[in-house]
């Protein structure tokens, strides 16, 4: 049977539940009673594929790493106009320098009273 403590006992304990579990146990951390995690042992999932599984069943074509022309006829800009570039926007500098108004209020402001 799994043991079931609370997170706090958990938390406290932690590094001797870890050495349980290394040892094959599994450990159950609930939460108001609730069982909320399971502490297992790690396995590895899987073991490295072998090489070749799938030899003389896949082919390349001799041109599949090529780049069409129509897609670098596109990067290059030819077989049309290129847009007009972006219009010169404000620096970072120029944008931090401003200096702001402040606006006035039409709202009376607040009386503190006296305590």
């Amino acid at each position: 049977m799994n043991e079931m403590l609370n997170v706090h006992a958990a938390k406290t304990n932690f590094s001797k539940l870890l050495a349980r579990v290394a040892n094959g146990e599994e450990i159950v951390i609930a939460k108001d009673g609730t069982p909320v995690a399971k502490l297992v042992p790690y396995s590895s999932a899987s073991s490295p594929r072998p090489l070749g599984v799938f030899a003389g069943q896949v082919w390349i074509s001799d041109n599949a790493l090529e780049t069409p022309t129509w897609l670098l006829d596109a990067f290059e800009g030819v077989g049309g106009e290129l847009p007009p570039p972006p219009a010169s926007r404000a620096t970072r500098r120029e944008r931090t320098s401003r200096v702001t108004e402040p606006v006035a209020s039409t709202a009376p402001a607040p009386k503190h009273r006296k305590r």
